[in-house]
C-alpha cells in the first residue's frame, strides 16, 4: 500500500496535537512527517520536503494559512484545512476539490477528506492545484489586501496599514503604520490600479493614505501621523483640500 507523507501546520498546540494523534490512529497510508506552530518555519520545510497533503489552520497569528500558501513557490500538496472559521470561503473552497475539517474535527470528516486528496493526488492533481492557486487570488482580493512583491516572497498588506507609497527609479516603497518600510519592483502606477477610494495621488510619486492625513501646509506638504511629510504638487492641491470640505 502506497504511503503519503504530511505536515500540520496549526499555532494553537493543543490542536496540533490532536489533529496529528488522529491522523495516526486513522490512517495507514498518511505519514506525518512534521508539525509546525510556526508559519514562518512552516514554509521553509513545506518547500524543501513537498508534503503530499498540508493540513493548515487558517486564522494564525502574522500569517494567516492562504498567506502561507502564497509563499510557496509551487503548489504541489494536497490541502485540507483544519479551522474554526466557517465563512463563505470555507464553501468557496468545498467547490474547488479543496476540502476541510471544522474545529474539533470530527473522525468521519477527516477520513473523508483524506480520502479525497489521496484521490486527488492519484486523478486530478494538476485541476486542483490550479483551482486552489485562482480561488486564493480571489479571497485576497474580496479582503483588499494589497499584494506587494518584495526580495522574499509575496506580503499581503490590509490597504488600512498603508499610509504612503512612494515611487521611487521604477520602484515603489511602502510606508505601513508601524513605520516599517517595504520596497517593490512593482511601479507607483501598478499599484494605483488597485487601491482603494480612500487614497489621493497628491504627486507624481507620491500616493498617501487619506485617513492618516493630519495636517497640510503652506509650503506644499501634506503631513500623515506623527509629522511624517509628504510634498503635494499645486497640481493636485485644489482637489486635496476639497475633499475635507
Amino acid at each position: 500500500m502506497k504511503t503519503y507523507s504530511a505536515i500540520i501546520v496549526d499555532d494553537e498546540f493543543s490542536a496540533l496535537q490532536n489533529l496529528h494523534n488522529k491522523i495516526l490512529k486513522m490512517s495507514s497510508q498518511v505519514t506525518v512527517i512534521d508539525t509546525f506552530q510556526d508559519s514562518k518555519l512552516a514554509v521553509k520545510s513545506i518547500i524543501k520536503n513537498t508534503p503530499d497533503l498540508l493540513f493548515l489552520d487558517i486564522q494564525m497569528p502574522g500569517m494567516t494559512g492562504f498567506e502561507l500558501l502564497q509563499q510557496l513557490p509551487t503548489l504541489s500538496s494536497q490541502v485540507i484545512f483544519s479551522t474554526a472559521y466557517n465563512e463563505y470561503a470555507l464553501e468557496a473552497l468545498k467547490q474547488n476539490a479543496v476540502d476541510y475539517v471544522l474545529k474539533p474535527v470530527d473522525n468521519q470528516e477527516l477520513k473523508e477528506a483524506i480520502n479525497k486528496a489521496i484521490f486527488n493526488i492519484e486523478k486530478l492533481n494538476a485541476d486542483q492545484n490550479a483551482n486552489l492557486v485562482q480561488l486564493l487570488n480571489k479571497i485576497i482580493d474580496r479582503d483588499h489586501k494589497l499584494k506587494v512583491p518584495t526580495q522574499k516572497g509575496i506580503s499581503f498588506i490590509p490597504q488600512e496599514e498603508v499610509i504612503h507609497l512612494e515611487g521611487y527609479e521604477g520602484y515603489t516603497k511602502i510606508h505601513l503604520v508601524d513605520g516599517k518600510v517595504l520596497t517593490s519592483s512593482y511601479s507607483l502606477g501598478k499599484f494605483s490600479s488597485y487601491l482603494d477610494d480612500y487614497f489621493f495621488k497628491c504627486h507624481k510619486s507620491h500616493i498617501v493614505n487619506i485617513k492618516a492625513v493630519r495636517a497640510f501646509e503652506n509650503e506644499g506638504y501634506v503631513v500623515l501621523g506623527d509629522e511624517y511629510r509628504v510634498p503635494i504638487t499645486k497640481t493636485y492641491k485644489q482637489a486635496f483640500l476639497e475633499l475635507f470640505n
